[in-house]
């Protein structure tokens, strides 16, 4: 049974108390606007409701991300709204098949993790173990796999490794995405992301950089 963390904190300190930015915000200051223009251009071409759908593809995620952290904590499953049962059942059913088709550990979740050394925090989804030793797992709601998602599991790794220094990330990065409209699973893994993470160290330095000038011009 995997070991669940404190959860996701409101906010991410350093030792001496000091605030610093969480993954998730330095990725979306530098987020890339392409994918999100072009899915709102077809939902306006189409005739539908913006953000109605939107907040109907976010409960969707959250539900399974819900769903198979039950199952990893060997947990009941959480309840399903019946407009939401379908693609639920169907996201979970492909997280089990994968799951039950490979031999890994999933050893903790929802880790909260503070860099001292680089100044920011995250709380990563879940640690596995398998032949190839700690890796990292990730779960996504979304219509495709995007740069980003690599930029936060590097992010987590370098996280991790900073704090867990008898125990570093050599099993790689998975990335299980649930599709917005189906539930449909799909797996990705890459042995390494390096360059990711110094890609992601930029962007961190970047965000404090640009934080210091907006407070300089107000």
């Amino acid at each position: 049974m995997a070991t669940k963390g404190s959860g996701r904190p409101s906010k991410y300190v350093l030792a001496d108390g000091t605030p610093v930015v969480g993954v998730t915000t330095v990725l979306g200051r530098f987020k890339e606007s392409g994918a999100l223009i072009q899915w709102a251009y077809k939902r306006g071409k189409a005739g539908l409701d913006l953000y109605g759908s939107r907040d109907e593809a976010a409960d969707v995620g959250s539900l399974i991300h819900a769903m198979v952290e039950a199952d990893i904590h060997g947990l009941p499953l959480p309840e399903v709204p019946p407009e939401f049962a379908d693609k639920c059942a169907s996201g979970f059913r492909a997280w089990r098949t994968w799951r039950e088709g490979r031999s890994m550990e999933i050893v903790a979740t929802e880790v909260p993790i503070v860099s001292e050394r680089h100044r920011f925090g995250g709380t990563i989804d879940a640690i596995g173990q398998d032949a190839n030793g700690l890796c990292l797992l990730d779960w996504k709601s979304s219509n495709g796999v995007y740069a980003d998602y690599a930029l936060q599991l590097a992010a987590y790794r370098i996280l991790w490794d900073e704090a867990n220094p008898d125990r570093l990330i050599t099993g790689g990065f998975h990335l299980a995405r649930f599709s917005k409209e189906h539930g449909d699973m799909e797996h990705r893994y890459w042995p390494e992301l390096n360059e990711a993470g110094e890609e992601f160290l930029l962007l961190a330095r970047a965000y404090e950089l640009d934080k210091r000038l907006k407070d300089r011009i107000k």
